[in-house]
């Protein structure tokens, strides 16, 4: 079992940035993804990065790709979305996911709410 607490959000102008941090307590697996995820109101929940505790490699969307990065501290167990350049269109709430030993993102943060202002 994990679980998955976000910190960080909160309102910014259009260009500013913000630092999203995810706590992750009970058990965590290497090879687990880690992911950033996003929701509008009236949208669907997109995925937004992705990273694993084990590598290097990380994924993200194509709208956020050279604003955003994601990073993590295995010694705290977190993981980090460094928000750049930030855009109204970024307004949403931002959860934090893990797929455990699963192919599928099985544990969830309550989110936290990120609004950018032009």
């Amino acid at each position: 079992q994990v679980q998955l607490v976000e910190s960080g959000g909160g309102l910014v102008q259009a260009g500013g940035s913000l630092r999203l941090s995810c706590a992750a307590s009970g058990q965590t697996f290497s090879r687990e993804y880690m992911a950033w995820f996003r929701q509008a109101p009236g949208k669907e929940r997109e995925f937004v990065a992705a990273l694993r505790w084990s590598e290097t490699n990380t994924y993200y969307a194509d709208s956020v790709k050279g604003r955003f990065t994601i990073s993590r501290d295995n010694a705290k167990r977190a993981v980090y979305l460094q928000m750049n350049s930030l855009k109204p269109e970024d307004t949403a709430v931002y959860y934090c996911a893990a797929t455990g030993t699963s192919s599928v993102y099985e544990y969830w943060g309550q989110g936290t709410q990120v609004t950018v202002s032009s």
